[in-house]
């Protein structure tokens, strides 16, 4: 569903690029039970940890989308992390009612419309990567979820980018994040939707190409208000 968005970001930011499907999306393996309320949290502190070791990644950009970049923010805050910087795209830090609106009227599509078969393009097992995302945010356990808390807490410089007509977020979202995290940059995109790398590539290219040049020459970010 990326396209080729990520060999863009490649080239803008000269940085080495691993990408990756998470567990029950794209190729990777489907889920095999329902969603935990803590889900996000266990990417973050346990698999996304895993993985970079794994493969020896240390002091890394990430980037990543919706609930990825919530889990960037997250596995940021741990006092046992060590990421470079962060790249957020429409994160998620609180739940708030036009998300589940959105994410309601989601289901409805994915039950009346031939979603099912376009996801299946992207997705081994779409069901698993659609209801595995819709029915936990749909939990009434979910709608208490937040990493506000959390925020404070990451040491590393912070991109966030969202859209100004993000249907499942309101600005408050980054907002928070500029509010909370010391090394936070903040850039609102008009007329772009939830999905900023496909509705406004070349702001999200040129901010991005930004940002890792200042993480790579240890430029210190200050807190900045919203800017578009």
């Amino acid at each position: 569903m990326w396209r080729g968005f990520p060999e863009q970001l490649a080239r803008a930011t000269g940085c080495r690029t691993l990408l990756y499907s998470r567990y029950g999306y794209g190729r990777s393996s489907p889920l095999d039970a329902p969603r935990s309320v803590d889900y996000m949290h266990e990417e973050a502190r346990l698999w996304l940890p895993a993985i970079l070791a794994r493969l020896g990644i240390r002091r890394p950009i990430l980037f990543g989308h919706s609930d990825g970049a919530s889990i960037a923010l997250i596995y940021a805050a741990s006092t046992e992390s060590e990421p470079a910087g962060i790249m957020a795209l429409a994160p998620h830090v609180k739940v708030e009612d036009v998300t589940v609106r959105s994410i309601a009227k989601a289901k409805v599509a994915y039950l009346r419309t031939d979603l099912p078969a376009r996801l299946s393009h992207h997705h081994a097992d779409a069901d698993s990567a659609f209801w595995g995302w819709n029915r936990i945010w749909l939990d009434p356990a979910f709608r208490d979820w937040n990493i506000e808390a959390l925020l404070p807490s990451i040491r590393c410089p912070v991109l966030a980018i969202q859209g100004e007509d993000d249907e499942y977020g309101t600005m408050e979202q980054i907002a928070s994040i500029g509010r909370a995290a010391p090394r936070s940059k903040l850039l609102a995109l008009p007329g772009c939707r939830h999905s900023p790398h496909r509705d406004q590539p070349e702001a999200v290219l040129a901010a991005a190409a930004e940002f890792a040049a200042s993480v790579r020459a240890g430029i210190a970010l200050l807190p900045q208000p919203l800017t578009t």
